[in-house]
């Protein structure tokens, strides 16, 4: 199992990181030790004074695929979910500086929250809504419709590069509203109205 994530993907998020607005999708990956499901508690590291959370809608891909075209892309992703994408912005900053790459900053173990997948979603024009709140105040909230690169093009570009197996996630990309969170709070994912996380910070 892989896990793909999306940087840059909504462009009020890129501004508000002074982000230029990618020409291609901006992919990473995360191993399969970050991923921490079931509301399980996430456990602030030691090295980071700066942990940001990312809410993001998180496709599972249901089929094998390399080279997949863009127009039969939304037959390799079946359920969806929400996640966290948590992220050391102090460590990823100075990795940033220095040229570096900054996987030791977002794929460190615990940093995917993921939520139960559903089939209960629709792939039409009016997207997929989603929200999430720290400490029961809403903080980001977000539609698909709004991605700079559709779920379709996310496919379709990741599968140049690497072979898209079943059971394989994607993180899609975040909205505007990001921050940092401390030790004792509370975040809550929400599809539409259905809540689909609870993550507590220890």
């Amino acid at each position: 199992m892989k896990i793909f994530c999306i940087g840059r993907n909504y462009s009020e998020h890129a501004k508000e990181l002074n982000n230029e607005v990618p020409e291609n999708p901006v992919v990473f990956m995360k191993p399969a030790t970050a991923l921490l499901k079931d509301n399980q508690p996430f456990y602030y590291p030691e090295w980071t004074k700066d942990l940001h959370y990312e809410t993001e809608i998180v496709l599972r891909v249901c089929k094998q695929g390399k080279y997949i075209k863009e127009k039969f892309a939304s037959t390799y992703f079946d359920q969806v979910s929400l996640g966290i994408d948590f992220t050391a912005r102090d460590l990823q900053a100075y990795q940033k500086s220095k040229g570096l790459p900054w996987e030791i900053a977002k794929a460190f173990d615990g940093s995917a929250v993921v939520g139960p997948f559903t089939t209960g979603f629709s792939k039409g024009e009016e997207g997929i809504s989603f929200s999430m709140k720290l400490n029961g105040e809403e903080k980001q909230r977000g539609n698909s419709k709004d991605m700079i690169y559709s779920f379709d093009k996310i496919i379709a570009y990741i599968s140049q590069f690497f072979t898209l197996q079943q059971g394989d996630l994607i993180y899609t990309g975040t909205p505007a509203g990001v921050g940092p969170v401390k030790i004792g709070d509370k975040l809550e994912g929400f599809l539409g109205e259905e809540k689909m996380f609870e993550c507590e910070i220890k």
